[in-house]
């Protein structure tokens, strides 16, 4: 079975001409959300995944407006809502120097600039001006930091570790 990663919810449909809103998980919405850009419907069913075209999208508020090139008004989408829409492995694209993917990063450890470790990213949240790495410290207690120059000093995928900087009131 091929690895799939979201890139987003279909939440509701959009006028009577086969449009979804979708909230999205990603971060490179213009990519994802191209025109021909192939996505796949990962039914909550646990039925195989429907694989879809983009064949317009727009983006509003936080939302994405997607009409894919397969359906055409909106009996035929109205069975997708609350579905999540992915994208397969071999389609994330090689990234530059620097840049990773949400999934290589969440379950890396997390180290101080001095080696104290804290814990593990558990998630990535993305509220508005910058996301925030959920770390899970050893105690239960969770650490949120922003992902910022001054917090985020180092992200080595490779060695699977992230070091930070605290700033004062994190912890």
């Amino acid at each position: 079975m091929q690895q799939m990663f979201n890139v987003g919810k279909i939440v509701n449909t959009h006028g009577i001409r086969g449009e979804l809103k979708i909230l999205t998980t990603t971060d490179f919405l213009e990519d994802r959300f191209a025109k021909g850009s192939e996505l796949l419907i990962v039914p909550a069913d646990g039925k195989a995944p429907v694989p879809v075209t983009v064949e317009t999208a727009r983006f509003q508020k936080n939302m994405v407006i997607v009409k894919f090139k397969e359906y055409h008004n909106i009996n035929d989408v109205e069975k997708y809502k609350g579905t999540l829409l992915k994208v397969s492995a071999e389609r994330l694209g090689e990234l530059e120097e620097n840049e990773f993917y949400f999934h290589e990063v969440i379950g890396m450890e997390v180290v101080t600039e001095d080696g104290t470790e804290l814990g593990v990213v558990k998630e990535i949240l993305t509220p508005g001006a910058n996301d925030v790495w959920v770390v899970q410290m050893p105690k239960g207690k969770e650490l949120l930091l922003p992902y910022i120059e001054d917090v985020i000093l180092d992200v080595n995928v490779r060695e699977k570790q992230v070091t930070v900087r605290l700033m004062e009131g994190l912890l």
